[in-house]
């Protein structure tokens, strides 16, 4: 049976809509092997589709499929940390251990450029799926075939200090918001600062953060979804952040915090409790540069 190691991931950045993502030390494990039949279950007690819809069984009987294998079924072990539907990457990390999984037992016919692709097709997108399987801070565009991408390691002295809310929202929904329309000018706005997010992250530059992270395609809009969403962004930026944006498609919260800022946590975890928010959780995080990994 294979172990496989997949990191959570936070998608957009900001102004990096559907293009940026980084992979986080918050991981799901999953253990594997080929069997007769479906045999799913959770070792944490997440209640999990245990059939072939099944998100990381449907994957990994694509992939067979896609290769020409015989597929009688598998064994799948999960242990879910990230989670479901609150803009930490949990489905993707569901593609990427079903396809990195699969791909190990068959004996890795596809390459690393191939995975990438096949997933961001299952996906829609690769800013989620793309970190979790390659780790650190990725830029990509997917044309709809091949996703075109570039991965940078990051070792910075920042923290990421996520914010989770103690409800969920489908990215669906959180997609049914968005305009079908942009000015010129918004997106001249959202390209300038993905641009400088990015620059800024790997060059040590993070008094730019603060302005690389706004956005005006989808954080003004997903933000009314998420109550007490600004109350917090301004409660991190007291406790000088370097920036606040909305996780993926929320409605997880994610704070850019230097190392020294060591109280950062518990001062905003003290400022939750205050506003009634006690059930929302705050983790403190770092890039995963890494990525999946399978003994």
């Amino acid at each position: 049976m294979i172990k496989i190691k997949i990191p959570a991931t936070s998608a957009n950045l900001g102004a990096g809509f559907d293009a940026l993502g980084l992979a986080l030390n918050y991981y799901n494990y999953v253990n594997m092997e080929e069997s007769d039949g479906v045999n799913i279950v959770s070792l944490d007690g997440t209640e999990i589709p245990t059939g072939e819809d099944n998100l990381i069984y449907a994957s990994a009987k694509s992939l067979y499929e896609i290769c020409g294998r015989k597929f009688t079924g598998l064994t799948i072990e999960q242990t879910n940390s990230i989670p479901i539907a609150r803009g930490l990457g949990s489905s993707s990390a569901c593609i990427i251990a079903g396809l990195a999984g699969a791909n190990r037992l068959m004996g890795d016919p596809l390459s690393l450029d191939e995975l990438v692709n096949l997933s961001a097709q299952i996906e829609g997108h690769p800013d989620n799926t793309a970190p979790a399987l390659l780790g650190g801070i990725v830029t990509a565009v997917f044309d709809g075939k091949v996703v075109h991408w570039v991965k940078q390691e990051v070792h910075t002295k920042l923290k990421f200090v996520v914010i989770i809310p103690d409800f969920e929202l489908k990215t669906e929904k959180a997609r049914e918001c968005l305009p079908q329309d942009i000015s010129f000018g918004d997106a001249v706005y959202n390209l300038s600062r993905a641009a400088l997010f990015s620059a800024s992250l790997l060059t040590g530059k993070y008094e730019n953060l603060r302005t690389a992270v706004h956005d005006k395609l989808h954080q003004p809009h997903r933000m009314k979804l998420i109550p007490h969403a600004r109350e917090v962004f301004d409660t991190a930026y007291s406790l000088d952040a370097y920036a606040m944006y909305l996780s993926g498609a929320g409605p997880s919260l994610m704070a850019i915090v230097d190392e020294e800022n060591e109280f950062f946590a518990g001062k905003l975890r003290f400022s939750l409790d205050r506003m009634g928010l006690g059930t929302w959780q705050v983790k403190e995080l770092a890039i995963d540069n890494i990525g999946t990994s399978i003994e």
